[in-house]
């Protein structure tokens, strides 16, 4: 008798669950360390169960990442739409970035830190579409970011693209520099309670925005690419 199909919130629900074990595994054992049979012991089922919601560990590897990327999303949108003044959205932005990044440093350091896999690792392969997708889910974040810090700019005056951009890199590598010496405990050993300055560190970041700001001439520098970790 054939088994009765799982309704598609089971599926969904069990798929998040591989996605949850998924990830405290690659924290555990390092990217490289990870892998179907890991998986399926961590899990309590044979490896080939997994196989039943996902393809390969590619999949859930770029799937885990996509989460990632649209939760970052969501709750930046989110912390935008709470402001009504174009800079204290941006302010509101960082610091939920900031947040994020603390908060779920294992799927931070997946997204933003480690060496991992990126879109160009997967082209010309079968995975090329799903890390296809899952990179331009990564763009909608700088994209957000760069909206946000061009609207800044004075109606007079409008923001070109490529300082739009340079500013969303100069912003974020700031940010990122905070929370992995928070996620991987180096600012430990530089002040005795790290977290007790991330409000300072933020408004120092922001002051620096919008000194920044004040003269937001086309920089030659700026890059045409985004930073992700995609």
């Amino acid at each position: 008798m054939a088994k009765a199909k799982r309704n598609p919130e089971a599926v969904a629900a069990i798929r998040q669950n591989i996605l949850d074990e998924s990830l405290a595994l690659i924290a555990e054992t390092g990217y490289r360390g990870f892998s179907m049979r890991k998986l399926g012991a961590r899990l309590g089922i044979a490896a080939k169960t997994v196989y039943n919601y996902f393809h390969n560990q590619d999949e859930i590897y770029l799937a885990l990442l996509t989460r990632g990327f649209e939760d970052l999303h969501a709750t930046c949108r989110t912390a935008a739409e709470s402001r009504e003044n174009p800079l204290d959205r941006v302010s509101a932005m960082c610091r939920a970035f900031v947040d994020f990044g603390i908060e779920h440093a294992n799927l931070y350091n997946l997204m933003f830190t480690w060496h991992v896999p990126k879109f160009k690792d997967y082209v010309d392969t079968p995975m090329e579409p799903v890390a296809r997708a899952e990179l331009d889910t990564a763009l909608t974040l700088s994209d957000l970011f760069m909206k946000n810090i061009a609207a800044c700019a004075d109606a007079d005056m409008p923001m070109v693209e490529d300082q739009a951009r340079f500013l969303m890199i100069r912003i974020w590598s700031q940010a990122h520099g905070y929370i992995a010496g928070i996620n991987n405990t180096l600012l430990d050993y530089m002040h005795e309670s790290p977290l007790a300055i991330k409000n300072d560190m933020i408004d120092a970041m922001l002051a620096d925005f919008q000194a920044a700001m004040r003269d937001h001439t086309p920089h030659k520098a700026a890059s045409k690419k985004t930073l992700t970790n995609s």
